[in-house]
C-alpha cells in the first residue's frame, strides 16, 4: 500500500512512520497544505491518503477538496485534533471517507487504515468472467454497474462518486422504499463499528444528494427512522 500522510507534526509522523514499515507499506509525509497538494498531484497511484485538518499553509478542508477535485475516489481518513461534531460533518461533506480524533492510537488508526482499504480494494476489483447482466442494480431511472463502479441516472452518468458515496447509494437502490437505519446503514456500508456517529450517515447523503442533482430526491429521508431509495414517483 502507498499511503500520503499530511500532518505538520514531525513526532505524530514518525511514530507512524514505524508502524507503516512493520506492515510493509510505503508512506511519503507532507508537513503542510500546499506541500501536500503538490505531492498528490505528482503522485497518481495513491491508495490512501491521511490528512490533519490542522495545517499550516492551507487547510485541511481545503486540501481534501483540492485532492477530491483530482480524484474522486481515493480513499481519505481525516485526523484532526477537532472532536466536535459539525467540524467531523464538514470534514466528510469534504470528501472524507473516514476520520479519526486526536489524540489517537495507532493501533486503531492501522486498524481504519485496513478495513478502508480491505474494502475499497474488494469494491474496485474487476473480474474476468462476463456478467450476466450491464447493471446490477436498475429501477425506474437508476442502473449501477459494481464492476465498473458506474451510476447512470436516466442514461446520465454519475462519475464523480466517492467509494462510501457509490456504496451507500448501491445498498439503498439495490432494495428500492426498503426503509434503512442509520444504524443498519452504518454496518452495511462501512462495515465496522463506527462508534455511533450516525451523522456519518447524514453527511454522505447530503454530499450524494448534490451530486446526483436535480435526482438528488430519489433518496428520501423517513423523519424519525432514516432513508430510503424510491424513484416510483419521481420524475428524474
Amino acid at each position: 500500500m502507498k499511503i500520503l500522510m499530511v500532518e505538520d507534526n514531525h513526532s505524530v509522523c514518525e511514530m507512524m512512520g514505524m508502524f507503516f514499515k512493520k506492515e510493509n507499506w510505503q508512506v511519503e509525509f507532507a508537513y503542510d497544505g500546499e506541500a501536500a497538494v503538490k505531492q498528490f498531484a505528482a503522485g497518481q497511484d495513491w491508495d490512501l491518503v491521511l490528512l490533519d485538518l490542522n495545517l499550516p499553509k492551507k487547510d485541511g478542508m481545503q486540501v481534501a477538496a483540492e485532492i477530491r477535485q483530482q480524484s474522486p475516489t481515493v480513499p481519505l481518513i481525516m485526523l484532526t485534533a477537532r472532536d466536535t461534531e459539525s467540524d467531523q460533518v464538514l470534514g466528510l461533506e469534504m470528501g472524507a471517507d473516514d476520520y479519526v480524533t486526536k489524540p489517537f492510537s495507532p493501533l486503531t488508526l492501522i486498524a481504519r487504515i485496513k478495513a478502508l482499504h480491505r474494502r475499497t480494494k474488494m469494491q474496485t476489483t474487476v473480474t474476468t468472467a462476463p456478467a450476466k447482466s450491464s447493471s446490477d442494480v436498475q429501477t425506474k431511472h437508476l442502473r449501477l454497474n459494481t464492476k465498473t463502479r458506474e451510476v447512470y441516472v436516466d442514461d446520465k452518468q454519475i462519475s464523480d462518486l466517492t467509494p462510501k458515496e457509490f456504496d451507500l447509494l448501491k445498498t439503498l437502490a439495490a432494495k428500492p422504499k426498503q426503509v434503512f437505519s442509520r444504524e443498519q446503514l452504518l454496518q452495511l456500508v462501512w462495515n465496522y463499528e463506527y462508534y455511533g456517529d450516525e451523522r456519518t450517515v447524514d453527511a454522505h447523503i447530503k454530499k450524494l444528494r448534490q451530486k446526483l442533482g436535480k435526482s438528488g430526491e430519489l433518496i428520501q429521508t423517513v423523519w424519525g427512522v432514516g432513508y430510503k431509495f424510491d424513484d416510483d414517483e419521481v420524475n428524474a
